[in-house]
């Protein structure tokens, strides 16, 4: 076990060692900026995460509320059913194992009626 584990500290030691000029460098950037940098063959790149950071808006709008909607645009936000439009979901939940069979919806057996004269079951 101990050979095992000198043997591979040993070819990690050595990976550095056979490093060359198309060696990826990975520089890590200031702690307040949070962003790193890769320089590959000379020419320094931004990570795409960085980038997509600094497109965002700043802190203060994000604590800012979305404006309020006005009745009409209140009821585009409301679901399909809500509105009384066709909804595929409903409409299969409504017509049971009879959809795309039947147009009537599939409902339970009529119950049989209890006659006054026998006892209960």
């Amino acid at each position: 076990m101990a050979r095992l584990f000198l043997t591979v500290l040993l070819a990690c030691a050595t990976v550095p060692a056979q490093a060359d000029e198309h060696t990826v460098v990975v520089q890590a950037a200031a702690p307040e900026k949070g962003c790193v940098e890769v320089e590959v063959n000379g020419k320094r790149e931004q990570s795409m995460s960085c980038l997509s950071e600094k497109l965002l808006p700043p802190h203060s709008a994000k604590s800012q509320r979305p404006p309020t909607l006005s009745g009409a645009e209140s009821n585009l936000q409301r679901p399909s059913n809500q509105l009384g439009l066709y909804n595929r979901a409903a409409l299969e939940h409504r017509m049971g194992n009879a959809f795309g069979k039947s147009v009537t919806p599939q409902r339970p057996p009529a119950p049989t009626p209890a006659s006054p004269l026998l006892p209960p079951r």
